[in-house]
């Protein structure tokens, strides 16, 4: 105990070894409280909140004590005291002049005033967020604007925080590696571990040839940081050529090493739960019986006390049977274990009263049972008897498709409902019965011959609701069989109808292509048999003209060796000649320019002269063909061309072009024609 004068003259005696308080609202509550008794000075309150380095009034904030001031307006007058008194409260005394007043001896042993507080004792910081003498941290919901970061060998240059953030895959189970890709041609490995280095202690480092690397670090928390270099762009140096400047792609890789180490990490959590869980079912695990106690007097008569209690009972039978088998039963002893005995024999009439008192709890909760069960039974009927209202033909034809469908699906579903609930009571009678039958074969003869007229009456009852529920269940199959073998047949019916409708558009459309085929065929042949009849007739006539040529050649020739006619004879045969070739031909061409056999070739001759009117220059067979084509599909280029080659006088044919240039025009003629006749 040290004593303390103040300037009022007032002793005071504090225990400052036991007066030392480890943080900062101790102390300053020790403060308000010396204050209070007038035992506290200005100086040393002011060094009290300087050495816990904020204002006074954030120590008032703090503590919720209001120190003030002006009222601490009194001084040291025992300075050794007040230095005692600081150390020991684990401060250096301020305001006081001179070195330390007090050795190390007198204060705490051990204590090192530049710690704030006693050896071992971790400082207090103040200026900690939940003091609230700090703002607290920015939300994270904040976006986090990313800054140039300049390197030994290299800058990298944030993206535009307009553009969304790089995309990442699924993270792998304890992933450590990562990928990065983008990197400058020009970029090395130390500079890709200059780079990195920052987010962690790398491991190894798997650099390719193409412009990207894996790197390995040694935990998983490193890997956050360099997803978070994903968008920059790195440049080496201060060049600006392409092969030295590269956007970083940086995302979660997966390795064989790292899902084996978190392999093993999860094997020895799993161990280490299995451990704990272990620990605590033996924990929780309920204690082994107590030791069965010998047997004396004294606990025989403890004993017999015990089994008169129900509720220790169980515990103390099986204490009776352990001393009976152990051998306990002698002379001596045997009128205790009778006795004991006797009382376990009274137990046996308290079990059948309480099983009789459960017996008749069971019954009545049977026959709250088997009521609620009929009221829902009853109600499962009317809610049946609705549907097959609704069903009939008045009400049905209103409905429809979709609603009478839910109508009858509902029905079915209450029906079977129904059904079950009535199967459920009419066990529960049976059972009723075969119990009341088996009374009455316990009882007398004479009871046999009684029988009750309820009873007979409940019977044919339930017997009636059984027939129902039987003949219900009947009407519902029936309809269920119908329904299925309707839907069987309409399904074998639409099935038949469409292989059968496939079927027959398929042979359909193949005989359409057949006909059409036969029909281009023999026009083909029709036109080429035209052509070699006319070829023939050609021929004929040339050779025909060819003899008479040649023997008119041959009288000519014997007439000017004999007879040496002049000049002009020959002229006039040779004129004569010409004259038949000529006739020959117009022969030909008016066989060929036959009349029109059909309205149709009429029609075809109209649009072919006003198509060919349009086009002076003429036109191609295959132009013509395509045009005419649109107007009926079925006419074929020969058709066309036969048909101008019948009419010479109103369409002639020219060739144009020189080698492979060459082209066969048709050209209208029938005004030339009109004019020169």
């Amino acid at each position: 105990m040290c004593s303390v004068m103040l300037t009022s003259g007032e002793s005071v005696g504090v225990n400052y070894s036991a007066v030392f308080f480890c943080d900062l609202g101790m102390c300053l509550k020790e403060a308000s409280r010396l204050q209070k008794r007038n035992l506290f000075s200005d100086t040393l309150a002011g060094g009290i909140l300087s050495r816990f380095a904020f204002p006074p009034a954030a120590a008032d904030g703090l503590g919720s004590i209001a120190i003030d001031a002006t009222q601490l307006n009194m001084s040291v007058t025992d300075p050794t005291a007040w230095a005692t008194a600081m150390n020991n409260l684990g401060m250096v005394p301020v305001g006081l002049p001179g070195q330390q007043l007090v050795s190390d001896s007198i204060c705490v042993p051990g204590f090192d005033p530049g710690l704030n507080m006693m050896t071992g004792i971790t400082p207090i910081n103040p200026m900690i967020p939940g003091l609230g003498l700090v703002p607290p941290p920015p939300p994270t919901e904040v976006a986090v604007v990313k800054e140039i970061i300049h390197c030994k060998s290299c800058t990298l240059f944030p993206q535009n925080p307009n553009l969304p953030p790089p995309s990442t895959r699924e993270r792998p189970p304890g992933c450590k590696t990562v990928f990065v890709g983008g990197l400058p041609e020009n970029a090395t490995e130390e500079i890709i571990q200059e780079v990195f280095e920052q987010c962690g202690d790398i491991t190894a480092i798997r650099k390719s040839k193409k412009n990207f690397c894996h790197i390995r670090f040694a935990e998983e928390f490193m890997v956050d940081k360099a997803i978070y270099l994903s968008g920059y762009r790195m440049r080496l140096g201060s060049s600006t050529d392409k092969k030295d400047s590269g956007r970083l792609h940086v995302d979660f890789a997966q390795a064989r090493d790292d899902f084996y180490e978190w392999e093993c990490k999860q094997r020895m959590r799993a161990r280490e739960e299995r451990h704990r869980r272990k620990l605590e079912e033996d924990r929780l695990r309920p204690p082994s019986p107590p030791p069965i106690m010998h047997y004396s007097e004294h606990e025989a008569a403890l004993l017999a006390e015990k089994l008169k209690d129900d509720s220790k009972f169980s515990e103390a039978i099986t204490v009776l049977l352990s001393w009976i088998e152990r051998g306990e039963v002698n002379r001596r002893s045997a009128n205790h274990f009778y006795s004991m005995v006797q009382s376990a024999n009274s137990h046996v009439r308290r079990l059948m009263n309480e099983k009789a008192t459960h017996e008749q709890e069971m019954e009545e909760a049977k026959e709250n049972f088997k009521n609620a069960l009929t009221g829902i039974l009853t109600q499962f009927e009317q809610i049946v008897a609705v549907f097959n209202a609704s069903t009939r033909q008045k009400a049905w034809d209103h409905f429809s498709k979709a609603q009478r469908k839910n109508i009858d699906i509902w029905r079915k579903h209450s029906e079977e409902l129904r059904n079950a609930q009535s199967e459920q009571l009419m066990g529960i009678r049976r059972e009723e019965e075969m119990e009341m039958s088996d009374d009455e074969n316990c009882d007398s003869p004479t009871k046999k011959m009684r029988v009750d007229e309820s009873a007979l009456a409940a019977q044919a009852y339930a017997l009636k609701e059984e027939n129902d529920s039987l003949r219900w269940q009947l009407d519902a199959y029936r309809n269920e069989v119908e329904l299925l073998k309707q839907e069987k047949e309409q399904l074998f019916r639409t099935e038949e109808n469409l292989t059968k409708d496939q079927q027959v558009q398929f042979l359909q459309q193949t005989m359409q292509g057949m006909q059409q085929q036969l029909l281009t065929i023999q026009e083909e042949l029709n036109n080429k048999k035209s052509e070699l009849e006319q070829a023939k007739e050609e021929q004929s006539h040339t050779q025909a003209l060819l003899k008479v040529l040649q023997e008119q050649l041959k009288g000519t020739k014997e007439l000017v060796e004999t007879n040496g006619h002049s000049h002009e004879d020959t002229n006039e045969i040779n004129v004569l000649t010409v004259a038949l070739v000529n006739q020959d031909r117009e022969n030909n061409t008016e066989k060929r320019s036959q009349g029109l056999k059909s309205e149709k070739e009429a029609l075809l001759i109209g649009i072919i002269s006003t198509f060919l009117h349009v086009h002076p220059f003429g036109a191609n067979i295959e132009y013509l063909w395509s045009y005419m084509q649109q107007l009926d599909s079925k006419i074929s280029a020969n058709e066309i061309e036969m048909l101008l080659m019948r009419l010479p006088r109103m369409f002639k044919q020219e060739f144009t072009g020189v080698g492979a240039t060459l082209e066969k025009r048709w050209k209208l003629c029938a005004f030339e024609g009109i004019k020169t006749t």
